[in-house]
């Protein structure tokens, strides 16, 4: 467990001898599901950003490392950031994974740019020309940086506008240091992007302390990458009391704690806590306060426990939905013996003691039934509540879409889940010039979802601009 005691980064590349054995098991099949990035029964099958990755196993296998890092970012801007956060759909569509595990297609990945920018192979690389157009990104999460980056690549003056004081988004603040380090790597990207010729604002919202009038009088074209960063809230009794926190408030005060060095105003040490929601956001709730020294943690998970195979009804290539143990819980189970999660089950009511501090949250087990409409709703099962001590309450629920004032101030249109309103492939909303990729477009995501609508409203973008492009 020594990697509890501190927030660097717990990832380990394999030894080359294995990473090329790894790569040769890649087959070159003729149907490399792997690079397709399909929705299929709602999921992602194969990588969303094409990475090619055949072609690059191939260059690893054969010892060329410079070869395949330049196979790799002919499709990924930042593949530092997807070989470590990405769940690795491409691996779930793998061939070879139809009969043994599959190709650790994430690992190579991540061991090819990291010996990439080792070896110095990774430099700024400037445009040569530049159009005189003017571009604004409104963002810089995965979609803004993204988009930023291509459009750069074009040759316009792109200025990246980000409310918070560090650049990088839900990759600074959103994920943990442990998963994503942010001097090492993710200020050493937007450091490259800079001195290409892309201009970062910090502190600054459009729409607060910078006129959304102003932004569209000064640039030519601008692209809201957002993100959906309003959180799903769980307005049981007792949510106001002290010590229930949304979780991007935990994780995002504990990295702004360990970048200064500085104890976290949220803190988990030598108390029980309770973390709702199952997802990867919860994961990085547990992970973190294993970190703080918690005296136990419990993850609520109101969907049943995944099989430990694939089913009959999610065949290959589909994401296989089965059980998986990811770092949090690997940690939280050496630690309290056992997964921290629960399934099955709700929270019912938060309870505080005398000073307005909550003590207890009740739960209960749940089946899902049918409703008159057909839709499958949750369903108490009487006798299965359950007393459970906290004194920190995490919810990780999701998100239900973009904050909307500044949609409002830019007049775009939206859709009945209150994402801007702009189709897939065009990125183009209903305020000519004005272009959204991301989270707030196609709501909660996958970063590589992110990295994909990025780079393709950035042609859109360069296409609205110049008539024509050669941006892919």
């Amino acid at each position: 467990m020594a990697r509890i005691r501190d927030w660097n980064e717990f990832h380990t590349h394999l030894e080359e001898g294995k990473l090329k054995e790894q790569a040769a098991r890649c087959m070159d099949c003729g149907i490399p599901f792997c690079h397709t990035g399909r929705l299929i029964s709602g999921m992602a099958s194969g990588c969303p950003i094409n990475n090619l990755i055949p072609e690059w196993n191939d260059l690893v296998y054969r010892g060329l490392w410079r070869e395949a890092l330049e196979r790799l970012h002919r499709t990924n801007n930042f593949p530092e950031f997807t070989g470590r956060v990405c769940p690795a759909p491409c691996e779930g569509s793998c061939t070879v994974g139809i009969h043994t595990p599959p190709v650790t297609i994430k690992e190579i990945e991540c061991t090819i740019i990291d010996k990439g920018w080792e070896a110095g192979w990774v430099k700024p690389e400037p445009p040569v020309h530049r159009s005189g157009k003017k571009v604004a990104v409104i963002g810089s999460g995965p979609a803004g940086l993204s988009a930023a980056a291509q459009l750069n690549r074009a040759g316009h003056l792109v200025t990246v506008f980000e409310r918070a004081d560090r650049v990088g988004g839900l990759l600074m603040y959103g994920i943990p240091n442990m998963k994503l380090d942010k001097q090492k790597v993710v200020q050493r990207r937007v450091d490259l992007l800079a001195t290409e010729g892309i201009t970062f604002l910090t502190n600054t919202e459009v729409g607060v302390n910078y006129a959304a009038e102003k932004l569209r009088q000064e640039f030519d074209a601008v692209v809201i990458c957002t993100g959906a960063t309003k959180p799903r809230d769980l307005p049981i009794e007792g949510r106001n009391l002290k010590g229930v926190h949304f979780a991007m408030e935990f994780l995002t005060a504990n990295t702004k704690a360990v970048l200064g060095n500085a104890a976290c105003p949220i803190t988990a040490r030598d108390k029980d806590v309770i973390v709702i929601g199952g997802g990867d956001t919860g994961t990085d709730c547990v992970g973190t306060s294993v970190r703080h020294g918690c005296k136990s943690v419990v993850q609520v998970e109101i969907l049943p426990r995944p099989p430990e195979t694939r089913q009959a009804d999610n065949p290959w290539p589909e994401w296989p939905k089965v059980y998986r143990l990811d770092y949090g819980q690997e940690e939280a189970a050496a630690m309290f013996d056992g997964d921290p999660r629960v399934y099955l089950t709700t929270a019912k009511k938060f309870v505080g003691d005398e000073q307005g501090r909550v003590k207890a949250v009740h739960t209960v087990e749940i089946r899902w039934k049918k409703d008159a409409q057909g839709r499958f709703v949750p369903e108490e099962i009487p006798g299965t509540e359950k007393i459970r001590p906290t004194q920190l309450v995490l919810l990780a629920m999701g998100f239900l879409g973009p904050e909307q004032t500044l949609l409002e101030k830019l007049g775009v249109d939206r859709d009945n889940r209150s994402n801007v309103k702009a189709e897939y492939d065009r990125f183009a909303t209903s305020v000519p010039g004005v272009f959204a990729a991301g989270d707030c477009r196609r709501g909660q995501s996958l970063v590589v979802w992110a990295f994909n609508e990025g780079r393709t409203a950035a042609r859109e973008c360069d296409r609205y601009l110049m008539g024509r492009t050669d941006l892919p």
